[in-house]
């Protein structure tokens, strides 16, 4: 039995949750995603000791960094199951995808997208000061 999860699911594998750092977690929203799951095994039960309870920590301290700076905390989400329950990451999947669309686009990708709108121009007339303003 093949089980099946959404299509927006993009899968990274680490040999260990252990192994993810806060920087990549910030990099997939820089990077577009609107939100970021990490699935590690359950608590206890690391074949590297603490290596989920290592990687609890950091989506903890990231989930405030993404608070401080505007984009929310629950976009980003921890869970632990084993690798038998192929069934329950199918569930958190859908659970989390759900959650995403209720919370619409990442801020971070609607501020890029502005951005891109805007002309080449207006940009420079904002960033550059003219050795002219104040004349006249």
């Amino acid at each position: 039995m093949r089980l099946s999860y959404p299509t927006s699911i993009k899968i990274v594998k680490l040999p260990c949750t252990g192994k993810i750092d806060v920087l990549y977690l910030l990099k997939a929203f820089q990077s577009g995603a609107d939100g970021v799951y990490v699935a590690g095994c359950m608590e206890g039960d690391c074949h590297y000791l603490t290596g989920n309870l290592r990687a609890k920590k950091r989506v903890e301290y990231t989930q405030k960094i993404l608070d401080e700076v505007g984009v929310g905390g629950e976009r980003l989400a921890m869970y632990n199951m084993s690798a038998a329950q192929g069934a329950r990451f199918v569930e958190v999947a859908q659970e989390m995808t759900e959650k995403i669309k209720e919370l619409g686009p990442s801020p971070i990708k609607k501020q890029k997208s502005e951005i891109r709108s805007q002309k080449p121009e207006d940009n420079m007339k904002e960033s550059i000061p003219s050795p002219l303003a104040g004349e006249g």
